[in-house]
């Protein structure tokens, strides 16, 4: 046989292949993103300019309750009958049929880890709208009616990203900002700019008993709003030396939170 027509048969063969891919080598594929862009870096580039007032880079203000301190119970998502954790959700047209499947892939990573399922929005009242605005960013916790989980078709398309606005979505915190984390980090704010040191304040949250988490989808880079490249703004401790700010998938310890948050 020639070997053009080999090749092209064999090309052919290949294209086959791809497209009859298995969903956990499609999820793999996926993840696969540069190395050198984490979350954080990712979020504030996109987010810069943004319309909106954020705080902590994504969080839509106000920030008035978060489900990891919820007293009334109101900002937690409900379950059904099967006891199971319903979060209606809507995604704008706007999207690529690619880019409903990366948000679908994320929204199956809940669904196989813990008993939160994204769900079609039919007539339910409360439910988030998943629409591409000017960045990454997500309302804290279930806020009643439509809310806005912005993922922008430009800078927002990673699966770890995509998590990590749901989760907000959920009710969780950053990280680096949970009510302990003097004990395992810390915040040099002679390195970040006096008008950005609001996105360092702690906040009163329920940590559930479960261990502080550098390897948390929440948790931001070291150098997150440094006022120069560079600069080193978060140190773990006592090993400075420990990896933080992640942005494959959410972590075993993301994990058990939500499973313990929604009693899963």
């Amino acid at each position: 046989m020639d070997s053009r027509a080999s090749f092209s048969i064999l090309m052919l063969l290949v294209g086959f292949s791809q497209a009859f891919i298995l969903p956990e080598q499609r999820l793999a594929d996926l993840l696969t993103e540069p190395e050198d862009v984490d979350i954080t870096t990712r979020i504030l580039e996109t987010n810069n300019g943004s319309t909106e007032i954020l705080l902590e880079g994504d969080l839509l203000f106000p920030k008035t309750r978060n489900a990891l301190y919820c007293l009334t119970n109101n900002c937690f998502w409900k379950k059904n009958a099967n006891n199971l954790v319903e979060v209606p959700y809507i995604v704008s047209s706007e999207y690529t049929s690619n880019q409903i499947s990366i948000i679908q892939n994320a929204m199956a990573s809940f669904h196989r880890k813990t008993c939160i399922r994204f769900v079609p929005r039919s007539s339910q009242i409360d439910y988030i709208s998943i629409e591409s605005k000017s960045g990454c960013y997500s309302s804290l916790g279930k806020t009643g009616g439509k809310q806005v989980v912005s993922l922008s078709k430009v800078g927002c398309m990673i699966h770890g990203l995509i998590e990590h606005e749901l989760n907000h979505a959920l009710g969780f915190y950053h990280e680096q900002t949970r009510s302990d984390r003097d004990q395992y980090i810390r915040i040099n704010f002679e390195n970040i700019a006096p008008d950005m040191a609001y996105n360092f304040v702690k906040k009163n949250t329920n940590n559930q008993n479960t261990p502080y988490d550098y390897g948390s989808i929440m948790h931001y880079r070291r150098t997150a709003f440094a006022i120069q490249a560079g600069l080193v703004t978060i140190t773990p401790i006592p090993d400075e030396s420990v990896s933080i700010g992640q942005r494959k998938e959410m972590s075993d310890i993301d994990i058990l939170r939500i499973n313990k948050l929604y009693g899963c």
